[in-house]
């Protein structure tokens, strides 16, 4: 059975306030999968480390991206140069853009979101599975690379090992 999308403006899914937080294609708001609690935590220490180690960086938690008119992206972490703050949201490709992986997530269509980033422009994508402990780079024009279990997630100047990430859980 076919189900009807409502269609809501621009201006309903900035206002739009409540759970679950949404993504926005072209007049359709999709439902970000609900997160774990091993998404939440890691999500939570991601954006401490990142705030302690990556001076000149901005970390934000669910931090709304506008890649193009009608189409808005919600990045479990954003990272933005502080020399290069964009209010209320970005418009202008970011540095870094981070995607925790939910269980109703799947990694090729999240892989996906990441080169939707890098065609906005954003140079770094991260993939974290808190459940497996896995995490893949991305780097805007190579395939996305797994990162071994010692190794470390990076974007230009930032460096977190995988260690690190994983020991909050």
């Amino acid at each position: 059975m076919a189900t009807q999308e409502t269609l809501v403006s621009e201006a309903e899914y900035l206002a739009y306030s409540g759970k679950p937080n949404c993504e926005y294609f072209d007049g359709v708001m999709v439902p970000k999968a609900m997160g774990t609690r091993k998404h939440g935590k890691v999500q939570w220490w991601l954006c401490q480390l990142l705030s302690q180690r990556a001076a000149g960086f901005e970390p934000l938690s669910e931090q709304t991206v506008r890649l193009r008119e009608g189409k808005f992206l919600m990045p479990d972490v954003a990272v933005q140069r502080l020399d290069a703050i964009q209010d209320p949201y970005p418009e202008l490709p970011i540095h870094l853009c981070v995607e925790i992986l939910s269980p109703g997530d799947r990694l090729g269509e999240t892989l996906a979101k990441g080169e939707a980033y890098h065609d906005w422009g954003v140079p770094y994508f991260w993939v974290v599975d808190p459940e497996t402990r896995q995490a893949w780079n991305y780097a805007k024009g190579e395939f996305p690379r797994e990162v071994s279990a010692d190794g470390e997630l990076t974007a230009g100047e930032i460096s977190i090992s995988m260690v690190e990430i994983f020991s909050v859980l």
